[in-house]
């Protein structure tokens, strides 16, 4: 029987090792020569028995195929078939599994031969000059497969060990070894290898590190940021990074390198700082153009690309009301727009009696992203400016200033209070007023606008960004972005009857018929009052005069005439610098007889000096770590009232 490559299958054999010593007779070797010759019918000549190997190798296609012949027309079975063929099948089954090694064994170097323990039924410590071999063929020798070419090349074929005479047994060695070659099964690389064998235990387990990249989505590196560490290695030399590798390994913990990385992704946030930089940085001088300034254009840049600044400004009367609202969602975080802004300023008149308690309520609904700047307080007028806690590093010291509209300048009813800082290069003042009330004082409360702007004294300490377009008379002149919003206490010159005849008519947004008898809108397009100052369209119903806890305007027997004495307005010292993005009031908060009202603004920034006097992140940190308290409280208390409901059950009883 022989295989597909026309040899015959029992010589699929190792070649036998050359005898170490003697020869074989000359007279052997020409009756050999003579009985090829015969069985070959003369086709082609034998090869000489005395060439080396590896030239006998180098004969011609046709000659093989004579030797082929040979055999083929005096076959001689192997004594053993059922062992051979099962060692020829366990060979090729198991070369497919050699492939997935990762490393191969070099024979070379004796002590560095290892095979696997059981892995042979017959194997036995051999010297470390000879391996060992499958069963075979017993006509040949078992350490006839680690015999190097350069040994079988040198030695003739002639000193065999078996000192085999016939021709077709050296034929049938000379195929095998060419058809070996051929295969890449006697040599590889021109170095032995050890023949494939069967492990007689099951594999090792895989690796831990088989994390897939593709499954990790909710620990990834960011897709923008995916390139740092190659960028960080060139510039910096370095990769900063916020997790050891080792506090993973050392506790016993399942990671992996896709983890690990995903984990010191917080690299992408923080920029490494150049030692020089440290060294030279004072943050005491500074130009406007000049780099790595504090309040200069990089740091800008870095946070505000479009350099503008998202600011909500809010007014509120609460009647002295001690009840708060049960939660102010709805009044500092509107669903539209769907973003939160960068900086919160809410001015309250007529505030409740604990005012710690309100600023608390404003840290629990804004949570840990933001902090209180500063707040400040004259008599029952309120203000507090909160403030994305990663921006603080940019603002200046804030300063206040108070003004009493009353003739008694104990009673702090009425009057404003201001509050100032620089923010990057940008200087703001944010105004908030509580003017006279009454239907027909006009005047009274153009009086108090005029005393407001005159002795509100700021800045004190921090300089003014533009001195040159600063007046001595009007503090409102000596800042960039100026905010003014309180209960101005204008009201509609209609009677109430009009009034609730033209909001019956009309739907919620289109109240342009009601702000034709509106005093404040009359003075200021005369130009008494709020001059420079603008304010955005309004499309809200008015603000004053509700019943408690209802959405009806007054039913008492005053009927005050409602009117739009809550107001937001602002002016700038540069063309649009300021956007008006949503102006609008609450309606759900109805604890006190006015609607809160907001407005959300888009500010152009510029950048500034290092040579003001900076609040170095100053905030109010006890109010921050109670305001967060509550919040996580409230958070548990929800999740437990939502696990009782889902667990209680109405069993009825037939």
């Amino acid at each position: 029987m022989s295989t597909p490559n026309g040899f015959p299958q029992h010589s699929r054999v190792c070649l036998t090792r050359s005898m170490e010593g003697g020869a074989v007779q000359d007279l052997q070797a020409k009756k050999a020569g003579k009985a090829a010759k015969k069985e070959a019918g003369g086709e082609g000549a034998p090869p000489k028995i005395g060439t080396p190997i590896s030239e006998t190798l180098k004969l011609l296609p046709e000659e093989l195929k004579a030797n082929m012949k040979i055999k083929s027309i005096t076959p001689r079975p192997p004594r053993k078939p059922r062992l051979e063929r099962a060692a020829s099948l366990d060979e090729k089954s198991w070369r497919k599994w050699r492939r997935f090694r990762t490393s191969q064994e070099s024979l070379t170097d004796p002590n560095e031969t290892s095979s696997s323990n059981g892995s042979l039924q017959e194997a036995s410590p051999s010297p470390p000059t000879r391996g060992r071999a499958s069963p075979c063929n017993p006509c040949c020798p078992q350490d006839s497969l680690h015999s190097s070419p350069d040994a079988l090349e040198a030695s003739p074929v002639g000193k065999s060990r078996g000192g085999a005479s016939d021709l077709g047994k050296r034929a049938s060695e000379i195929s095998s070894a060419f058809g070996g070659l051929l295969r890449g099964k006697a040599f590889a690389g021109g170095k032995p290898r050890l023949s494939q064998i069967m492990p007689a235990r099951p594999l090792p387990p895989m690796e831990l590190n088989v994390a897939s990249h593709s499954l990790r989505t909710a620990n990834r590196i960011d897709s923008d940021c995916l390139d740092y560490r190659h960028y960080s290695q060139h510039k910096f030399g370095r990769v900063s990074s916020s997790l050891s590798d080792s506090k993973l390994q050392g506790n016993g913990t399942l990671y992996d390198n896709c983890s690990t990385d995903s984990m010191k992704s917080t690299f992408s946030v923080l920029t490494p700082i150049r030692a020089k930089d440290v060294r030279g940085r004072s943050y005491l001088e500074g130009s406007l153009l000049a780099s790595g300034a504090l309040m200069g254009a990089e740091e800008l840049s870095r946070y505000f690309p479009d350099r503008n600044i998202g600011i909500f400004v809010a007014t509120w009367n609460m009647q002295g009301q001690k009840e708060l609202p049960v939660n102010l969602d709805d009044f500092l975080l509107p669903t539209d727009p769907d973003f939160a802004q960068d900086m919160y300023v809410i001015g309250v008149q007529e505030g409740c009696p604990d005012r710690r308690e309100w600023e608390i309520r404003l840290q629990e609904t804004l949570g840990p992203h933001y902090v209180l700047l500063h707040s400040a307080a004259h008599g029952v007028l309120y203000m507090s400016v909160f403030i994305r806690r990663d921006l603080i590093w940019f603002c200046s010291e804030v300063e206040y200033a108070t003004v009493t509209t009353r003739i008694v300048s104990q009673i702090k009813t009425k009057g404003a209070l201001g509050i100032c800082f620089t923010f990057f290069g940008t200087s703001f003042l944010f105004i908030t007023s509580h003017f006279t009330s009454g239907d027909s004082k006009v005047n009274e409360r153009k009086l108090d606008y005029n005393k407001t702007i005159q002795a509100l004294t700021l800045p004190k300490n921090v300089p003014d960004t533009n001195p040159y377009r600063s007046s001595s008379s009007d503090v409102t002149t000596r800042f960039d972005e100026v905010f003014w919003f309180g209960d101005f206490n204008f009201r509609l010159n209609k009677d109430r009857e009009t009034v609730d005849s033209i909001l019956n008519q009309n739907p919620d947004t289109d109240v342009s018929k009601l702000l034709v008898y509106d005093q404040l809108t009359s003075e200021m397009s005369r130009g008494s009052i709020f001059k420079g100052f603008q304010e955005a369209d309004i499309h809200f119903r008015p603000s004053y005069k509700f019943d408690i806890g209802k959405d009806s305007y007054d039913t008492t027997s005053k009927q005050r005439t409602p009117s739009y004495t809550d107001r937001v307005v602002f002016r700038s010292r540069y063309k649009d610098d300021i956007q008006a993005v949503k102006y609008s009031s609450c309606p759900v908060i109805k604890t006190s007889d006015h609607r809160p009202v907001f407005a959300l603004f888009r500010v152009k920034l510029r950048p500034g000096r290092d040579n003001i006097p900076l609040a170095a992140g100053q905030f109010d940190r006890d109010l921050y770590l109670i305001g967060i308290r509550r919040r996580t409280t409230r958070e548990l208390q929800k999740r437990l009232e939502q696990k009782d409901q889902r667990s209680s059950s109405i069993c009825s009883i037939s």
